[in-house]
């Protein structure tokens, strides 16, 4: 980045871009369309910037962290980025189940899958939407009755990413049928080769993508014990689990644009027309508004603050990168029909205003919690 950064954050940058060139093959860049989708190659990684304490640079040594502070973590993020750095085999493990075991596990629990999870040896897969609720997660439906020592879960969710692939769901369900929508919410750590569930894998619009899923639950019992957090405080944790993703889709977000957006400049360059010039420039603004936006959320945290603009970083990062390939198909017109890589990321790019929250939802959030808006 071309700021002043204090000393602590020179130091974290020097120090991962050294590991991370150590890390990578020679051949990487060159070769990039082939490691993308290396999934060894992507949980070797993953493993190794664990030991290094570059996965999670703010959390603990042993945990995969270093104990930095929120500029530093922020600087060692975009530098991945920027360098495309391996890509997580399961994004929501480390961005989402982690945190939530991390800050709301029993010691036992985090003793059985903090660690493995970090390491890639467990995968995770997010039970929260479903067909009748949408977006609207405190409209879900499916519940968990406790019997004897044991939830008895019934119900069903949607658009699962890599259910099909992971160990382990966290499973957000009804526990208290008569209470208010969002007080009634449970959040369960469910082995996903208990007995009554199955999976049906989603068509997908192109092989190199996630797989969604749909995962059915009959009569599944789950241990009491299996419970993350408080009972009928599922809400809370979904909350803090979510920000913790959100803190990660700002980067990737930025990174993809600004590649989006460098296609789109030598695109232009070719062409006589004005108007993708244009916008070849909006665009450029609006990544840097993004950029900019990310880092003084990251300054605020630093000083203790609370900072209103975080709230607004998944909406406008996930419009834009929209934008910003539909941009570069545009811009390339019919030679970017045979760039499969470009259809990849295309097809990617429309998930990005659903994943962590649809744009609706951010809309909402923005309205009630930054101006104070009635619901």
């Amino acid at each position: 980045m071309d700021l002043i950064e204090g000393a602590e954050t020179q130091a974290a940058r020097a120090e991962y871009t050294e590991w991370l060139e150590a890390f990578l093959p020679a051949d990487y860049a060159a070769d990039f369309g082939r490691y993308r989708y290396d999934t060894a190659f992507r949980r070797r990684h993953q493993r190794e910037a664990f030991a290094a304490g570059w996965l999670v640079p703010t959390w603990p040594v042993g945990l995969g962290g270093r104990g930095l502070g929120p500029e530093a973590a922020v600087a060692v993020r975009v530098e991945g980025a920027l360098r495309n750095a391996p890509k997580l085999v399961s994004v929501q493990s480390v961005g989402v189940a982690a945190p939530g075991l991390y800050e709301f596990g029993t010691p036992a629990q985090r003793a059985r899958h903090l660690v493995p999870t970090l390491r890639g040896e467990q995968d995770w897969c997010l039970g929260m939407s479903e067909p009748d609720a949408g977006s609207d997660f405190a409209s879900l439906r499916t519940r968990a009755m406790l019997r004897d020592g044991r939830f008895v879960v019934d119900g069903s969710k949607i658009w699962t990413t890599q259910a099909d692939e992971s160990q382990w769901c966290l499973l957000y369900c009804r526990t208290d049928p008569v209470a208010p929508k969002h007080r009634g919410i449970s959040c369960l750590l469910v082995d996903m080769a208990t007995p009554g569930i199955t999976v049906r894998p989603i068509r997908v619009a192109h092989d190199r993508m996630d797989r969604f899923c749909e995962v059915f639950f009959d009569g599944v019992e789950v241990p009491a014990d299996n419970l993350l957090g408080d009972l009928h405080g599922g809400w809370g944790v979904s909350l803090a689990s979510l920000r913790h993703e959100r803190d990660m889709i700002w980067v990737m977000n930025w990174v993809e644009i600004e590649r989006a957006r460098r296609r789109v400049d030598v695109a232009a360059a070719r062409t006589d027309r004005d108007d993708l010039r244009v916008e070849a420039g909006r665009l450029a603004t609006d990544a840097a508004a993004l950029r900019f936006t990310g880092l003084r959320v990251a300054a605020a945290a630093a000083a203790g603050r609370d900072a209103p603009e975080f709230h607004i970083l998944k909406l406008f990062g996930s419009e834009t990168l929209q934008r910003a390939w539909d941009l570069v198909a545009e811009a390339e017109g019919a030679a970017g029909l045979a760039d499969a890589d470009l259809t990849v990321d295309g097809l990617e790019a429309l998930g990005a205003t659903i994943y962590g929250g649809t744009s609706q939802v951010q809309r909402n959030i923005l309205a009630e919690r930054v101006l104070g808006l009635p619901r």
